[in-house]
C-alpha cells in the first residue's frame, strides 16, 4: 500500500498517476478544501505529526511513502523523512520544477527574516505579501512598520480569512486571488514598490509573477525553497513518479513503462557531454521530457579524449533501450551518443551555443518525403532532436565550467539497428540502414495505442507524399499480400497497415485529405466491423455468431446454414458454411454493413472495401465496379 501527502497541484497528479494502475492507496492533505478525483484511493483529511504517521502506515501495511506536499511544507517533509527512517520505507518527492534562479531577476533571501531584513534596507513604501497567509506572522515586522502600506494576497476562503484574523492581519488590507486569475490583476491595481514571494516553482505560478512585476517596474523579493531531506527520491512529473513505483513495488502497476529511443538517445548524449565537461560522473543522467520533466537515467560514460591544444574533446556513452512492457523489437539495444565540444577558454562566453546532431551506424536515413524531415536526413524526429538539444543546455546550465563549449557535434549510433530495421516498417516509410530515434512523450505505455497509431499516421503521410492515387489499408502483411496483386501499379509505400485500428486510421485519412481509401479486410475482422467495431482488436471485442446469422439471413440462407453458423469458433469457417450460390450476396451484406459505419468516417474521401477470403480471392463491393 502507498501513503501520499498532498493537497498541492502536485498531489493531483500524484493521485492521476497512482490511479492509472487500479491498485488502492491512500490520500491525505491537511484540510478538506482541495477537490480531487479518486477512483481508487481512500481519502484522509486531518494532519499527521511523525508519531501518527508511523502508526498509520504501521497498521496499514505502508510500504512507500509519496511526499507531494508543498515546497514549503518544512514540518511535513521532516515528519515523512523520520517515519520512512524508522520504518525503512523508501520516500518519493513529487518535487516541482524551478526556473534556474539567474535566469530570476529577483533579490533571492534564504528565509523569512532575511527577508524581512533586506525588505527593511530597500524601504519600501507599498509592499505585498505573494507569501500565502500560513506566513502572515513571520513577516510581521514588515506589515506593522507604520512606513510600509502592507497588503497581503490570500485564497478567498473562510478559513484563510480566519487564519489571517488570529494572526491580526488587518482585514482592510486584505486581497483575495481566485483560481485561473491573472497575476497583472491585483499588481496593476495596488502597484506596489515591491512584492514578496516564495520560490514555489512553475506550477505555483513564480515566473508569471515575477514577469509581471518586472514588467510593472516592482521590486521583487523571493525566499529560497528549504532543502529536502537527503533521503528523498526526487522526482519531477508523472513519469518518473510512476517508473520510481514500478521500480519500487512492481506489483502496484499490472504494466511497467519504457522510454523511447529518443529518451534514450538523450540520456546517452547527456552522460557523453558530461563526461567531456568533468570525468567524475554519477551513474543517472537527467534528460529533459517534452513536457519539462526532468528523469534520470541510467547510462554508462565510456571514453573521454581531450585534444593536445585543449579545444576539442570528445567523449562518449551509452544506455541499454527499455521498453518496460512494451512489446519494442528495439527493447535491450544499446543506444550510443558520440560527442565533439569545441571550447572556448573564456568562461563568460557569450558566443551561441550551436549543437548539430546526425545519425551514425544503425540509425536510418530519410529518403521518401512525407516524414517531416529532409531527404538524407538521419532518421531522428523532431522531438528527440529537442530533447537532445534541450538537455544538453540544461546539463551547461547546472555544471561548473572552465570553459564553454561554443558548437557540439552529436552523434548517435544503434549496433545492430540495421538488422533489426529490416523487421519493422522502416524500408517501407523509405528509411534505410537502420531504425527510426522516435518518440513524441518520451515514454513507452505498455502495448501504447498511442504509438501505433502514430506509426499509422506516419505511414498514411508517406503514402500521400508518394502521389499514389489511392492509399489502400489492410490489416497486417497476409492481407497486404493479396490486396498489392489486386493494385500491381500501386507504389510499396501506398499500403499501409491499420492493426485494428480501422476507425482511427479512416479519421487519419480524412484528416490528411487522402481522397481515395481502398479498406482490405479479411472475414474474421470483417464481421466485427459490420457490427460497428472499429477497434477490432480481440481485447476489445469478440464475434458475435448472432449478428453474423442476422447477416446470413438477409443473405438468403436457410435455417440450416444459421444452425450451423451458431456452432462456429472461428469466422474463417464461414467460407465453408456459406453456399457457393450465396456467397456474392453474403459478401456484398458484409461490405455493405462494413461501409455504413466507415463510410461517416471518411465524409470526404472515396471509400471502396475488399473482403478477402482465406485462399487470397477478393471479394470486391458491387457498387466499386
Amino acid at each position: 500500500m502507498i501513503l501520499i501527502l498532498g493537497g498541492t497541484t502536485e498531489g493531483r497528479l500524484a493521485v492521476n498517476t497512482l490511479d492509472e494502475s487500479g491498485s488502492p492507496f491512500y490520500y491525505s492533505t491537511r484540510g478538506d478544501e482541495q477537490e480531487v478525483s479518486l477512483h481508487h484511493g481512500i481519502r484522509l483529511q486531518g494532519g499527521m505529526d511523525a508519531e501518527a504517521m508511523e502508526q498509520f502506515c504501521r497498521q496499514k501495511g505502508i510500504r512507500l511513502l509519496v511526499d507531494a506536499a508543498h515546497p514549503f511544507a518544512e514540518e511535513l517533509h521532516r515528519n515523512v523523512a523520520t517515519v520512512g527512517q524508522r520504518l525503512q520505507v523508501p520516500v518519493i518527492r513529487l518535487e516541482r520544477i524551478y526556473p534556474p534562479r539567474t535566469a530570476c531577476p529577483v533579490i533571492w533571501c534564504a528565509g523569512y527574516d532575511e527577508a524581512v531584513k533586506k525588505i527593511q534596507q530597500s524601504h519600501p513604501a507599498s509592499l505585498l505579501l505573494l507569501t500565502g497567509v500560513q506566513s502572515i506572522a513571520r513577516l510581521a515586522a514588515l506589515w506593522k512598520d507604520e512606513n510600509i502600506c502592507c497588503h497581503c494576497r490570500i485564497l478567498d476562503r473562510d478559513s484563510s480569512r480566519l487564519l489571517a484574523d488570529r494572526q491580526g492581519f488587518p482585514r482592510e488590507r486584505l486581497c483575495y486571488y481566485h483560481e485561473g486569475e491573472d497575476e497583472r490583476i491585483v499588481m496593476e491595481q495596488l502597484h506596489p514598490e515591491a512584492i514578496i514571494l516564495k520560490e514555489s516553482g512553475l506550477s505555483g505560478g513564480f515566473k508569471e509573477k515575477v514577469e509581471v512585476a518586472t514588467s510593472l517596474g516592482i521590486q521583487v523579493f523571493a525566499i529560497q525553497r528549504p532543502p529536502l531531506p537527503p533521503s528523498f527520491i526526487t522526482v519531477t512529473g508523472r513519469h518518473g513518479l510512476r517508473r520510481q513505483v514500478e521500480q519500487l513495488l512492481p506489483e502496484f502497476y499490472p504494466q511497467h513503462t519504457g522510454l523511447t529511443t529518443g529518451t534514450c538517445a538523450t540520456a546517452a548524449t547527456v552522460a557523453a557531454v558530461w563526461k567531456a565537461l568533468d570525468d567524475n560522473t554519477p551513474d543517472t543522467f537527467p534528460a529533459l521530457l517534452p513536457d519539462g520533466e526532468i528523469l534520470t537515467i541510467p547510462a554508462r560514460p565510456t571514453e573521454r579524449i581531450l585534444s593536445a591544444d585543449g579545444k576539442t574533446v570528445v567523449a562518449s556513452a551509452f544506455t541499454v533501450k527499455d521498453a518496460g512492457d512494451d512489446p519494442d523489437i528495439t527493447n535491450g539495444m544499446t543506444i550510443e551518443a558520440r560527442v565533439t565540444l569545441h571550447l572556448s577558454s573564456v568562461a563568460t562566453s557569450t558566443t551561441p551555443l550551436s549543437i548539430h546532431i546526425d545519425g551514425g551506424y544503425g540509425v536510418g536515413r530519410v529518403t521518401l518525403p512525407g516524414l517531416g524531415i529532409e531527404v538524407g536526413q538521419a532518421a531522428i524526429n523532431a522531438t528527440p532532436r529537442r530533447m537532445i538539444e534541450n538537455s544538453i543546455r540544461h546539463l551547461l546550465h547546472s555544471l561548473p565550467m572552465k570553459a564553454n563549449p561554443v558548437s557540439i557535434d552529436v552523434l548517435i549510433s544503434v549496433p545492430g539497428g540495421e538488422e533489426i530495421a529490416r523487421r519493422t516498417f522502416n524500408p517501407r516509410l523509405g528509411i534505410e540502414g537502420g531504425i527510426s530515434i522516435i518518440g513524441t512523450s518520451g515514454i513507452v505505455k505498455p502495448f501504447s495505442t498511442d504509438a501505433f497509431i502514430r506509426s499509422i499516421a506516419k505511414s498514411m503521410e508517406v503514402a500521400r507524399a508518394t502521389g499514389s492515387p489511392r492509399v489502400v489499408i489492410n490489416s497486417g502483411a497476409k492481407s497486404e499480400h493479396f490486396v498489392r496483386a489486386y493494385y500491381p501499379e500501386l507504389p510499396p509505400q501506398a499500403f499501409v497497415h491499420y492493426g485494428n485500428f480501422i476507425g482511427e486510421t479512416l479519421k487519419l485519412a480524412d484528416s490528411l485529405k487522402v481522397h481515395r481509401i481502398t479498406l482490405g479486410v479479411m472475414i474474421g475482422k470483417a464481421v466485427k466491423l459490420a457490427e460497428g467495431h472499429l477497434d477490432t482488436h480481440s481485447r476489445q471485442v469478440t464475434m458475435n455468431r448472432n449478428f453474423i446469422i442476422s447477416m446470413a439471413r438477409e443473405a438468403g440462407c436457410g435455417e440450416d446454414v444459421c444452425t450451423r453458423i451458431d456452432g462456429i469458433t472461428l469466422a474463417r469457417e464461414l467460407w465453408d458454411l456459406i453456399p457457393a450460390s450465396l456467397l456474392p450476396t453474403f459478401t456484398q451484406t458484409v461490405i455493405d454493413h462494413c461501409h455504413h459505419h466507415c463510410a461517416p468516417l471518411l465524409p470526404h474521401g472515396e471509400l471502396t472495401i475488399l473482403l478477402i477470403a482465406e485462399d487470397g480471392q477478393i471479394y470486391a463491393d458491387v457498387n466499386d465496379i
